[in-house]
């Protein structure tokens, strides 16, 4: 029997989708790829497979995760399954310059980014930026870990040589061109079978962390955080805007992905961030009565009924 086969390493994010799926009826395997094996000579079962790899696996312990799942897409494709969110998926899940390189090159706006190796480079990187203040940020992250707006080299100095430093999983820190947002928000737009489906104002007032998943909405004291005042679902994004990335969607081979982006004080539009193992938040989306959950999992259906 024909499946939908959920790829993933975090069932707290993948349980919403899964329910999704039950509710329409449609056969589904999730397949856990924390840890795992692969006989490349093998044939894969017969049905839709949909990579939900996230970035920020090493922080759930799951510290080869994607290198894993890289693997397992590139024997699926290659074996002729119908995969959603490949290879074209995870390598940019996993590098935040490659993004940036690819959103540039479709004429998408980015904010300045150097990327360094050592402490020594990423001292040369901010001068050579030469902008303050500066974010400094990790490459492979998710979640917005590690991300700090600087003010100062020394500031910069004396993070780098402290014990707060962290360094980015993968060795590579990036130094970046900070954008103000006009009014302290960014936006994250989602799309769903490489359409646009909805987008949602995020306050960042508070930081960067900015994941709207239910369970990034704790607290250090297992209390319940007030999402609904943070995320809202807003009206249409201008339709040139969601032409450029439907567009650069496609040419990625991406087909579910969360474009987030930032309007600063003079009204140009910076896109830092292509999430493609996007999570909603479950009160923005009752507030708007939109689901994307389950317009994922009707997707998911109608591409396994296609096989």
């Amino acid at each position: 029997m024909n499946k939908v086969y959920i790829i993933h390493e975090n069932m707290d994010w993948t349980k919403h989708l899964i329910k999704r799926l039950e509710e329409l009826g449609v056969p589904y395997e999730d397949w856990d790829l924390s840890k795992g094996l692969l006989d490349i000579q093998d044939l894969p079962s017969d049905g839709v497979y949909y990579n939900r790899m996230s970035a920020s696996s090493h922080t759930r312990g799951n510290r080869y995760a994607p290198e894993l799942t890289d693997q397992v897409l590139t024997w699926l494709e290659q074996k002729g399954a119908r995969v959603i969110n490949g290879t074209g998926a995870i390598n940019l899940e996993v590098s935040k310059l490659k993004q940036y390189l690819a959103l540039q090159i479709a004429g998408i706006k980015t904010p300045k980014t150097i990327g360094a190796v050592g402490k020594e480079n990423i001292l040369a990187a901010a001068e050579k930026l030469n902008e303050f203040p500066f974010i400094i940020k990790h490459n492979r992250a998710g979640k917005g870990l590690g991300v700090r707006l600087l003010y100062s080299l020394q500031e910069l100095k004396d993070y780098v040589n402290g014990p707060d430093f962290e360094d980015s999983i993968d060795g590579i820190s990036l130094i970046q061109q900070y954008i103000k947002s006009v009014d302290g928000h960014i936006i994250r737009s989602e799309f769903v079978g490489r359409k646009y489906f909805y987008a949602v104002k995020v306050d960042s007032r508070d930081g960067f962390e900015l994941c709207p998943a239910d369970v990034c909405q704790i607290g250090p004291d297992g209390e319940e955080l007030p999402a609904e005042n943070k995320f809202k679902i807003i009206d249409r994004l201008p339709e040139d805007q969601i032409k450029r990335y439907e567009t650069f969607l496609n040419n990625q081979h991406i087909d579910v992905a969360a474009m987030e982006f930032i309007i600063d004080e003079n009204g140009e539009v910076y896109t830092y961030d292509v999430n493609t193992n996007t999570n909603y938040n479950n009160d923005a989306e009752a507030a708007a009565e939109k689901y994307a959950m389950l317009e994922l999992a009707k997707y998911l259906k109608v591409e396994l009924d296609t096989i």
